[in-house]
């Protein structure tokens, strides 16, 4: 009888180990914390000349939804994040998540949710990271909504555009999420382009840094 639990529980902790190996790393901040959903987050990059992201007007001649576009030289707007697991408590890298921004546009002419998606321009015949996405409803018919954190280097991350919330996704786009330049000096998120290596502040520790720097 003892062999016999002896050996359950052997099974059971090897059980337990593999799940641990399989679990993916959490997406840490700039102070090395995981990240929390719900939580608000600066999303910096490494790149120069360049900040983090707000909104900006959509494509083209498109003026609705707003897309998302890199600000010049500033931190930009917080966004959240919400795993395709409501119940998880960290963001991880390689899993897919929704991105939405804090806060609502200065002016807001358009009638849009702030959640990011993916949306295929025909005239620019291009992939954009628009707003007006829709939050949570993992499946087929929001593919479009879900984004991936990978780890980049040492301390830096990417987006990438590559869902698995579908079971027939078989076709699904798998992209990094760039920058795309346009005419009018707009530098939108887009699928390919020029990369975009990101790192997350959490945006009360920016504001502290602030305070204590001057």
């Amino acid at each position: 009888m003892k062999k016999l639990l002896l050996f359950l529980s052997f099974l059971l902790f090897n059980s337990f180990l593999s799940f641990a190996a399989e679990e993916p790393n959490p997406v840490l901040d700039t102070n090395g914390d995981e990240i929390r959903p719900g939580v608000e987050y600066y999303m910096g990059t490494t790149f120069r000349p360049g900040g983090g992201v707000t909104y900006g007007k959509g494509p083209g001649n498109e003026i609705c939804p707003l897309a998302v576009a890199q600000a010049w030289l500033k931190r930009g707007l917080p966004v959240t994040f919400t795993p395709v697991n409501p119940e998880e408590g960290v963001v991880r890298v390689s899993t897919d998540l929704n991105i939405k921004f804090a806060e609502p546009p200065i002016i807001d002419f358009c009638s849009g949710s702030n959640v990011w998606k993916v949306h295929f321009n025909e005239a620019l015949e291009q992939h954009f990271v628009l707003t007006d996405g829709v939050e949570g409803n993992s499946g087929c018919e929001t593919t479009a909504n879900w984004f991936k954190i990978e780890a980049v280097g040492v301390q830096g991350y990417k987006l990438v555009f590559c869902p698995t919330v579908c079971d027939s996704s078989s076709e699904a786009i798998c992209k990094y999420v760039g920058i795309y330049h346009d005419d009018d000096g707009t530098r939108r998120l887009a699928l390919g382009g020029q990369p975009y290596p990101v790192v997350f502040i959490k945006k009360n520790e920016d504001i502290l840094k602030s305070v204590t720097s001057t």
